[in-house]
Order: structure tokens, then sequence, then C-alpha cells
């Protein structure tokens, strides 16, 4: 008799955690506009599901109070985006796992160019073989008053990549700090820009690509679009970095960050990059970048629990990897659906791969199987959660490096990821 008890205890635990798991969530909130300060009717809402390649998992429309409500099994078993369409522009909100009510915003739009400042450029090199990976990231302010979004259905952002460089992808990331890809509209000789609704607040735009590295060594002319940003120049230990006018600023978190006085615009920095990097933090840093963007990677409960603290305790996250790595994942799920440039009002997330249909709302019969399925879902959910939180805190670190926040900016926005931290791992 005592033999099956085991076993027993496990087929209870296992229903339980699929009858949990095939629950529907139902999400509660009002649509405001932020420009007006007033509740917005009629808005269009779509629930996706961003580590499930952007699938559709619900929709709504708000009510003359501005109020919706959306029932769906995702809800509540990992991190979901709202897309709220207004103007033929759409605005997102991030609703974390566990929460069930949450405001959404939209915005009335203007085609000033003064509405955003860039005030910061990060360049961040890694040698892979033969070819040299970019990333940049530019820091962007919209601080308008009344709050509007900034526009342009042609382009509203410009940037410029080095000679010789092939454009990977362009993601736009919120204060949120989920990246959302961008169709990017090439304008020739190395421009590009994108159509993408700037709301108040800070945004970061994200853009990787590949140059040619024979012998381990190229040189790299950085072009720079807007004139006054405050420069970063980040590679991995082990890599030789030089140019005029380019001074050690020490390590940060396991990288090498070199600064640079602001260029003028249209003005350029010449780079001289050398060698492979620290072989050894490279492949612990793909591997984690790896294990966390990876859809469907699956880990046991026992390995979450015992390498979360370490994962964002060690914050060395050396060589960036896991950024060329979420660029390359990023690749791979706008691969999966053409992304055309729509000649009228783009608005974010339009080139955002969307599965075809909707997953289903119907609870199925629990199953060890499902059960399973649903515990490493869970899982891999909380993991590539962790790896956004880990980047998170290293961009907010380069901010500080850069001089871009104050201290009392920096330590409310370290006091918000570590708070998140906290109720991922709780929960």
């Amino acid at each position: 008799m005592n033999r099956f008890c085991p076993r027993i205890l496990f087929a209870i635990v296992a229903g339980f955690l699929a009858a949990s798991a095939a629950y529907a969530g139902t999400v509660h909130g009002t649509v405001i506009n932020r420009t007006t300060g007033k509740p917005a009717q009629d808005i269009p809402l779509t629930l996706l599901n961003p580590t499930a390649g952007m699938v559709e998992v619900g929709s709504s429309k708000s009510d003359a109070q501005g109020q919706f409500s959306v029932t769906s099994d995702a809800i509540g078993m990992g991190p979901i985006l709202i897309r709220a369409t207004y103007k033929d522009n759409s605005f997102n909100t991030f609703l974390p796992p566990g929460r069930l009510e949450v405001d959404v915003d939209i915005y009335e739009t203007s085609k000033d160019p003064k509405s955003i400042t860039p005030d910061s450029h990060i360049i961040i090199f890694q040698p892979s073989g033969d070819k040299l990976i970019g990333a940049e990231e530019y820091h962007v302010q919209n601080s308008s008053n009344p709050p509007v979004a900034y526009f342009r259905s042609e382009g509203n952002f410009d940037f410029a990549i080095p000679d010789g460089a092939t454009l990977q992808q362009v993601s736009t990331i919120s204060s949120l700090g989920m990246a959302v890809p961008q169709a990017s509209i090439d304008k020739g000789k190395g421009r590009y820009a994108i159509a993408y609704p700037f709301r108040p607040g800070e945004t970061s735009i994200r853009l990787s690509y590949e140059l040619a590295y024979p012998g381990n060594a190229a040189n790299v002319k950085l072009p720079a679009t807007y004139g006054g940003l405050k420069m970063l120049v980040v590679a991995p230990p082990g890599v030789s970095v030089g140019g005029d006018g380019l001074k050690s600023a020490g390590e940060e978190q396991g990288m090498m960050v070199y600064t640079h006085d602001p260029l003028a615009a249209k003005a350029s920095l010449l780079v001289q990059l050398s060698g492979i990097g620290n072989a050894q933090a490279a492949d612990a840093g793909g591997a984690q970048g790896q294990q966390g963007g990876q859809e469907g990677n699956s880990r046991t409960e026992s390995e979450n629990i015992q390498a979360a603290p370490g994962r964002l305790d060690d914050l060395k996250w050396p060589l960036m990897i896991g950024l060329a790595a979420l660029f390359a994942l990023g690749a791979v799920m706008l691969s999966r659906k053409q992304v055309v440039v729509a000649a009228g009002p783009a608005g974010e997330l339009e080139d955002a791969p969307v599965a075809p249909r909707k997953a289903s709302a119907k609870a199925g019969k629990p199953t060890p199987a499902a059960s399973a399925s649903s515990i490493a879902e869970v899982n891999a959910q909380v993991g590539a959660s962790l790896d956004a939180l880990k980047e998170t805190i290293f961009r907010l670190e380069l901010r500080k490096q850069a001089g871009t926040i104050s201290e009392e900016e920096y330590a409310r926005e370290r006091a918000r990821v570590e708070k998140l931290l906290r109720d991922l791992v709780q929960g």
C-alpha cells in the first residue's frame, strides 16, 4: 500500500498543476488617453504572448468608460503584451505574470521632431569568428507637455551603420524593458529610419549588424546621425580598442568601457579593433543568452530555483552575448513573417511576428503530459524574464556610466527592477 502513496501524490500534484495551467485568467483594465487625461472608448485591444512568437491570445474593445476585460488561458502564466490601436498607431502595455489589473495608455500624436531628444549612443562590439557583431543603442527622451507621442509614417528616427556592415535587426525598448522588433526603412548608403510612435518617457532604439573581421582585426567608421550625444564604446576583455579621443573608463559588468566626447551631427569616429576577446567568458555569456532566449527551451524546476539567484547576482553577463542572442532570436522571429514597410502609418509592432491563429481559451482534461508541458513552459518563461531583467540592469549601469541618468533616477529604476526580480522569484 505504501508504495502506491508516492504515485498517488504525484498524480494529485500533476493534476493540480495542469488544472492551474489550464485555468483561464481574466485581466481587467482601463484605456486612458494620457494627452487628455480621460478614459478612451472603442479602442481595439489585442493580447500577445511575447514568449511564444507574439501569438495572439485574446482581444477586446474598451467601453464608454474606457474599461475592458479579457479572459485567456495565457493570462497569469507569463508576460503578456497588450496592444492598443489608436489612430493607426499601436501603444503597448506590459502585463507581468500574476497581475490581473492594468491601465493601458494611449496618446495623441505630434509630427514635431522637437518632441524627442536623443541623449546617448552606446556601441558594443563582439568578435564572432570571421565576423564582427556590432550592437548599438540610442537613448531617447520624450518630455513633451502636454504629453504626446511623436510619430511620422515616413520615418521619425534616423540612424546609420558603418560602411560595409549588414543590418540584422532593429528593435525599440520602452521603460518596461521589453524589446519589440521594428521594420527598417532603407534610405540608401547605410542610412536607415524607423517609423515608431515615441511615447512620453524613455525609449531605446537598438540595432545590430555584422561586419567582416578578417585576421581578427577591423577599422570601423561610426557615423553620427545626431550631434551632441554622449558616447560609450564597449568591448569584451581581450579585444584591443583604439581611436582618436577614446578614453578608457575601466571595466563595467565584465566589459571594457571607453568614452568619447560627443560628436557633431554627420561627423564620424574611426575605431580600430583587434583580437577575439575572452573565449571562456564568451562561451558562458553565449550559453546564458541562448538559454534565456530560445523558444521552447525547458529546464527542470529545481534547476530554476538554484540558478535564478546566481544568474542575477552575477551581473557580469560578460560579452553582451545576451544582446547578440536576442538579436539573433529576433531575426529568426522576423523570418517567420515577411516584413513590409507600409507606405501609410506604420505604428509600433506592425512588423512584429504574429501567429495566424488564436490560442484556445477552453481548458482540456489535465494529463501528466500536459502537466510536464506546463511546468516546462512556465520555467522557460521565467528564464526569459530573468534574462530580460539582467539586460535591463546592464543597460541601467551603462546609462549611469554615460552620465545620462541622475543618481535619484538610477536609485529609483534600480529599486523598480529589484522589486520585479523579487516578485518573479517569489512567483
